[in-house]
């Protein structure tokens, strides 16, 4: 039996395979598992996902299963911590944008705002079907998500990373044409 036909992306390696097959464009609406997906891409920034991917069980250990709760209460020691861990990106910069962004998530959980349901309004509420073909880096839309969570202070999440994070958690369907998964996500 013949492999199924995939996103080009996703056939150079054995562990994109397995994240597109399963994860990539599944439209999530968890809103932990959103924001954990959010400040993946926002590591990414500059590198390969594969990179990412392949620290992806380093970071949720090192950030603590990516529970805002428990990151929002990080503190020097931590940031010591996690620039000492080879496992992981050590950017201090993201880093303190991830602990940065666990309090932006708690203070909307306080305030009655649920993450999921702030971005996916601003997405229109349901996954969007490229039917272009073309892949764009961003579009007005991921710009006006990102210039929403700028406005709320998270960090790391420009047009570019936001398009990417859109595609990644479904609110954009970007699987090519023939691509096996473009008709089983809705």
């Amino acid at each position: 039996m013949s492999e199924p036909h995939r996103c080009t992306w996703a056939e150079s390696d054995l562990l994109l395979r397995a994240y597109h097959d399963k994860e990539w464009g599944v439209p999530q609406y968890d809103s932990r598992a959103l924001w954990e997906l959010l400040m993946l891409e926002g590591f990414q920034a500059g590198l390969a996902w594969i990179t990412v991917l392949r620290k992806r069980e380093a970071f949720r250990k090192a950030f603590r299963d990516f529970e805002p709760a428990r990151v929002a209460r990080f503190g020097e020691v931590d940031v010591t911590r996690l620039m000492g861990n080879p496992d992981i990106i050590r950017s201090r910069t993201k880093i303190d944008a991830t602990i940065s962004g666990a309090r932006i998530y708690e203070e909307m959980k306080r305030n009655g705002e649920d993450f999921s349901e702030f971005v996916w309004n601003l997405a229109g509420g349901k996954p969007i079907k490229n039917k272009t073909g073309e892949v764009p880096a961003k579009t007005p839309l991921s710009e006006e998500i990102s210039a929403a969570l700028k406005k709320r202070g998270f960090k790391f999440v420009g047009p570019v990373i936001v398009y990417a994070w859109m595609q990644a958690s479904g609110m954009v369907n970007d699987h090519a044409p023939r691509c096996f998964r473009r008709n089983a996500t809705k």
